[in-house]
């Protein structure tokens, strides 16, 4: 199956497993509450699959999948039989109103908090946070980082692996102060390294918040040997297999796998020469490798390839975080709470200037990273599946109207003031409410359309 097949398959089942969750939420809690809804949408426009239940609600499926609505009776909407007004959303008390709209964020934030548990007590593979010398000259090297320093802890806050130190990197740099790191250093003596970020003033970029504070991850020095071929990658389509050797590359003879992947990384797109050696025969090829972004949103190759790694070695570098069922639902929450404010904040500083709004992503981008989180596995497409309805969850509480969150800016506004808001002004709030969604949309397509274009 290509790789554009693949994506276009898991963008369908990420937005339709979210819009679902999202829309469920109004749902049940609505009919909790005894309002009578009249139909349940996943997408808008013309439906493609319709059904009446027994209930007497419509379930359709519609031909864009971008988002999906719960129809409830109301009177604003059309005329209502006097012996169902008191099932009309529009006649429920204002906190009912406010729980029904709050509901689809609220499901959102459920279903990542079920997600990472389940990723919890399943087991979450990463790599040990082992770092080799700093960057010269930067924050790091400032803080006396050393090579062989193991990452405990960041600000007080344990980091089992990578992932989890760039997280709380991410989280602490965004606040401009100084960060305290926790080490286990080669000597197995526990340090406290500092990374003072306060005259950075923060990190605008959070993709480049591990480069830019110069921390280097630890990497062995491999042979530049093929240890796996990802299926439809420049790799295989190459001839290159597991066991292959590279001799040569660009005419410069290599002599490690860092050396290789340097030569893969500058030529994206663009075809080079190359030599190996299978079962003790030389041999020549042409590479084309693909293209894609690393973390300082450069344009760099790549073939769908990995080094052979010895596998006492790996062993070591590995490790898995799992709980007991307990253990596991506290460590989601913590961690969709702490994912939750991270988006908030990332918001904030877009808004106010202080990060690039190139971060702002569309379907096309989630649809390559769904499709390459599902060839990865059932854990990485999960862990995509929390993250993003974290995000649903946060920009559906946005007080922009139009938005769950606009909503209950009216309704709020309600319970202060006693009563309803003009007709007129929910009217022009809508309107603006949708030029800002607008502008937004266009704006996560264009960057989308960017990076597909390099």
């Amino acid at each position: 199956m290509s790789n554009s097949l693949i994506s276009a398959l898991a963008l369908i089942v990420t937005l339709g497993v979210l819009i679902t969750v999202h829309e469920f939420g109004h749902f049940w809690v609505a009919r909790r509450l005894g309002v009578k809804v009249l139909r349940f949408s996943i997408g808008f426009g013309r439906p493609l699959w319709r059904r009446i239940g027994r209930d007497g609600v419509e379930y359709a499926i519609a031909v864009l999948p971008l988002g999906g609505y719960v129809k409830m009776l109301d009177e604003r909407e059309g005329e209502v039989a006097p012996d169902e007004r008191q099932w009309a959303f529009n006649r429920q008390p204002v906190g009912s109103r406010i729980a029904i709209v709050l509901a689809g964020p609220a499901f959102n934030f459920l279903f990542a908090v079920l997600a990472y548990a389940f990723m919890f007590m399943v087991g979450i593979p990463g790599v040990k946070p082992l770092l080799d010398e700093p960057r010269p000259k930067s924050l790091a090297e400032a803080g006396d980082f050393r090579k062989g320093d193991l990452v405990m802890a960041v600000d007080g806050k344990a980091t089992p692996t990578l992932g989890a130190v760039m997280l709380a990197l991410v989280d602490r740099a965004m606040t401009g102060e100084a960060i305290e790191v926790e080490v286990l250093d080669a000597d197995d003596r526990t340090r406290i390294r500092t990374l003072d970020t306060r005259e950075s003033q923060g990190l605008a970029d959070p993709a480049q918040v591990f480069e830019r504070v110069g921390l280097v991850p630890w990497q062995p020095v491999l042979p530049a040997v093929i240890g796996q071929v990802m299926r439809d990658g420049a790799a295989e389509r190459a001839g290159l297999r597991p066991g292959d050797r590279i001799v040569l590359a660009d005419g410069k003879p290599i002599a490690d796998w860092r050396q290789w992947r340097e030569v893969i990384e500058r030529h994206p797109s663009q075809a080079f020469s190359a030599r190996i050696e299978r079962e003790g025969v030389e041999r020549s090829l042409e590479l084309i490798p693909d293209a894609r972004e690393d973390e300082r949103g450069q344009r760099v190759g790549f073939i769908g390839a990995v080094a052979d790694m010895p596998e006492d070695l790996a062993r070591n570098l590995r490790v898995v975080v799992r709980y007991g069922p307990l253990d596991a639902v506290g460590a989601a929450i913590g961690k969709t709470w702490d994912i939750s404010l991270l988006t908030l904040r990332m918001l904030g500083r877009m808004l106010v200037g202080r990060a690039s709004l190139d971060n702002l992503s569309g379907p096309l981008t989630i649809a390559r990273f769904a499709g390459q989180a599902a060839s990865a596995g059932l854990i990485a497409f999960v862990s995509l599946l929390a993250l993003v309805s974290i995000s649903l969850g946060v920009l559906n509480l946005l007080p922009v109207p139009v938005l769950d969150g606009g909503h209950l800016l009216y309704y709020l506004i309600e319970l202060i003031k006693g009563s309803p808001l003009s007709e007129t002004v929910q009217s022009l709030g809508q309107q603006v409410g949708i030029a800002v969604l607008l502008l937004l949309m266009g704006l996560a397509l264009f960057n989308d359309f960017s990076r597909i274009i390099g």
